[in-house]
């Protein structure tokens, strides 16, 4: 699977955010505000996930159509990936 420009810049997002946590336990911030900041890095994260598993199903359904075939356990796959993700 390509990753586009998009997923690759999430992930960037994400990893500056991990950052700034460490530098807020580093500087002993408020626990809530360390706690607001790591729910915001798992949702992005969840986010990100979702992004990827729906483009590479939708590349995938379209390759199974083209060799005349059935997307349904494809489907079925990428319902489960997201599952495992939460």
């Amino acid at each position: 699977m390509k990753y586009n420009a998009q997923m690759k810049n999430r992930i960037k997002r994400i990893e500056g955010q991990i950052r700034g946590l460490q530098r807020m336990m580093e500087e002993q911030k408020d626990c809530r505000d360390l706690v607001t900041q790591m729910s915001a890095v798992r949702s992005a994260l969840d986010r990100t996930a979702a992004l990827v598993v729906s483009t590479n199903l939708e590349q995938c359904i379209r390759n199974e159509e083209q060799a005349e075939g059935s997307s349904e356990d494809l489907i079925k796959e990428a319902v489960n990936l997201l599952v495992k993700s939460r």
